[in-house]
């Protein structure tokens, strides 16, 4: 983490990667979403809706997975002094938003036929919902920060707090009474069948790779804006 602390470094490697992750992922995200709607057969209780998952998994996954990125970059800034980690705090933050959005759009279309509602304030929905908020809060204190020329240091503080919700987002299906069903794929194996799990593994990945192109694409500009800012600033003393 370390070797990448000089943004000339740094860029080397995201010029690259970006391009790489962009085309692998939406080559996988593309074949996935193709195999889910039209190759794989549908549930033999759930039907036709089962496809959603297809995008709905992924989307909860990168969700959570976006605020465990902030919380690392808010460390990474408070006890190490990272000089990139609230650029990329700033940019994991809209990625996870978009895709906290998506896992909550696609589970209410789920729920609709499965569950007969749009919304129940169920442990899982109620803590994705928090999630998302906290996500809105986390990006409009960052442009807060950032327009004040500030070190971001709150940011990061808020970003550390708000990983409290993480852990209660993955247990809630087991510490509360829910409708959301439980864990179908684990460490010891799946409960899904192969036939209908292959092409969620290809989203999965897909998808993934694709919020990571994101990410350094968010950065890269970030940095390209400083630097330009920088030169005016320095054009405009001389």
């Amino acid at each position: 983490m370390h070797a990448l602390a000089n943004p000339a470094r740094f860029l080397r490697l995201a010029r690259p990667a970006t391009g790489w992750l962009l085309a692998i992922g939406l080559a996988l995200a593309t074949a996935g979403v193709i195999g889910g709607l039209a190759i794989a057969p549908p549930d033999y209780l759930q039907g036709e809706t089962v496809r959603i998952m297809y995008v709905h998994v992924p989307a909860a996954w990168l969700g959570m997975a976006g605020w465990a990125g902030i919380a690392a970059a808010a460390v990474s800034q408070l006890v190490w002094r990272h000089p990139l980690a609230a650029v990329a705090g700033r940019a994991v933050a809209p990625c996870g938003a978009t895709f906290t959005a998506a896992c909550l759009m696609t589970g209410s279309i789920w729920g609709r036929p499965t569950w007969g509602t749009w919304w129940e304030w169920d442990g899982r929905l109620t803590s994705m919902l928090v999630l998302f908020f906290l996500y809105l809060g986390y990006i409009a204190l960052a442009a807060a920060e950032n327009e004040r020329s500030g070190e971001g240091r709150i940011t990061a503080i808020f970003g550390l707090v708000g990983a409290i919700n993480l852990p209660i987002i993955h247990y809630s299906v087991l510490w509360w009474r829910t409708l959301h069903q439980g864990q179908s794929i684990g460490i010891s194996g799946s409960t899904i069948d192969n036939s209908i799990l292959w092409p969620l593994s290809l989203t999965f990945v897909g998808f993934t790779c694709l919020f990571a192109a994101a990410v350094l694409m968010r950065m890269r500009a970030e940095l390209a804006r400083a630097k330009v800012e920088a030169r005016l600033r320095r054009a405009a003393a001389e």
